[in-house]
C-alpha cells in the first residue's frame, strides 16, 4: 500500500515487543519493518525510562532511525526530561496505545511532528522554566545553548557583517567578538563562523 509508514516495534521485554508489533501489523497505515535501519519511525516499548530503556533508545539512533515513539507504562518527571533529552519525538502512556492511537502517533512522528498528552506537556513545560529561571538563567545562557550576547554576534554574522562592524554595533571589542565565535563554535563543535550561522539557522536559535 503507497504511503504506509515503516515501523520497528523494540522492547526490553519479548513479550511487550510482540504484543505491540501484533496490535500493529492489521494497521493499513504501517508497515512493520525487522530492523530500525529500515524504519521511518521505532516504537519503544518499556516500563519506565530506566537506564536499559534509555540505551535501547540510543543504539535504534545509532542504527540510523532518529524518530523514537516511547510507549511506557510510568513517567515521572525526571523520566519525561529524559527522554525529550535523548530525542524521543512522541510519548504515549501504556494504558492509552490502543491500535489507533499507535497508528495515529506513529504517522504523525513519521512526517516530523511530536505528541505528548496534555499533563506531560505542561510538566515538560514547568520543567524547562524551572531550569531556564535556576540553572541557566543565573550563567547568562538560554534553553538553546546560547547566551543572549552569542545570539547578538551570530545574528549580526548572518547579516553579513564582519568582526569590525559587529564590534562597533554591540560597542564591543574586536577580541571579545572573536571569543564569542571561538566559544559557540568549540561548544557546538563546528568549523568556522559561517558553519556556526548555518547551524543555528537551522536549529532555529536565531
Amino acid at each position: 500500500m503507497i504511503g504506509r509508514v515503516a515501523v520497528h516495534v523494540c522492547a526490553l521485554d519479548p513479550i511487550s515487543e510482540i504484543g505491540v508489533a501484533t496490535t500493529l501489523r492489521p494497521r493499513p497505515e504501517v508497515l512493520l519493518v525487522d530492523e530500525p535501519a529500515s524504519a521511518a519511525v521505532t516504537v519503544v516499548v518499556a516500563d519506565t525510562v530506566c537506564e536499559q530503556t534509555q540505551e535501547l533508545m540510543r543504539r535504534v539512533q545509532g542504527k540510523g532511525c532518529r524518530r523514537i515513539v516511547l510507549v511506557a507504562s510510568s513517567v515521572d518527571d525526571a523520566a519525561l526530561l529524559a527522554a525529550v533529552e535523548i530525542g524521543v519525538c512522541a510519548l504515549i502512556r501504556r494504558a492509552d496505545a490502543s491500535a489507533e492511537q499507535l497508528a495515529h502517533v506513529a504517522t504523525r512522528a513519521a512526517s516530523g511532528d511530536g505528541t505528548l498528552p496534555p499533563d506531560m506537556l505542561g510538566r515538560l513545560l514547568d520543567q524547562v522554566g524551572r531550569l531556564q529561571r535556576h540553572v541557566l538563567g543565573p550563567r547568562g545562557l538560554s534553553v538553546t545553548g546560547l547566551s543572549s550576547r552569542e545570539a547578538r554576534v551570530l545574528g549580526l554574522v548572518a547579516d553579513g557583517m564582519d568582526t569590525r562592524e559587529i564590534a562597533h554595533t554591540l560597542a564591543y571589542s574586536e577580541r571579545t567578538v572573536k571569543n564569542v565565535l571561538h566559544d559557540v563554535t568549540n561548544r557546538f563543535q563546528l568549523r568556522n563562523r559561517s558553519h556556526a550561522v548555518a547551524y543555528a539557522l537551522r536549529e532555529g536559535l536565531i
